[in-house]
């Protein structure tokens, strides 16, 4: 992962994914995937998320400052709707 908001992305894209289906064990072990890239990679702690309007606002810790990033809420939500939209395509199999 190059950047740090690119990280943070793909994180918030799939950990609405797996808010959404708590019984997708894919979605929540790439949810942890990312989350680790996120604390190993990028030293990001203290992770908190607010879903406004328009936008995702993410604040989080790095080099103990407190830092806040926003993502589209569209953008980011954009995996789950087409999972939604196709279901048969995005089976769950039992772990």
């Amino acid at each position: 992962m190059k950047s740090l908001q690119d990280a943070l992305y793909n994180w918030l894209t799939i950990k609405v994914v797996a808010d959404a289906r708590p019984d997708d064990h894919a979605a929540r072990e790439t949810e942890r995937f990312f989350a680790k890239i996120l604390k190993d990679d990028f030293q990001v702690t203290n992770v908190h998320i607010a879903k406004e309007k328009a936008m995702y606002r993410i604040t989080y810790e790095k080099n103990k400052q407190q830092k806040t990033t926003q993502l589209p809420v569209e953008l980011v939500e954009v995996m789950l709707e087409q999972i939604n939209s196709e279901p048969e395509k995005y089976i769950n199999y039992p772990t």
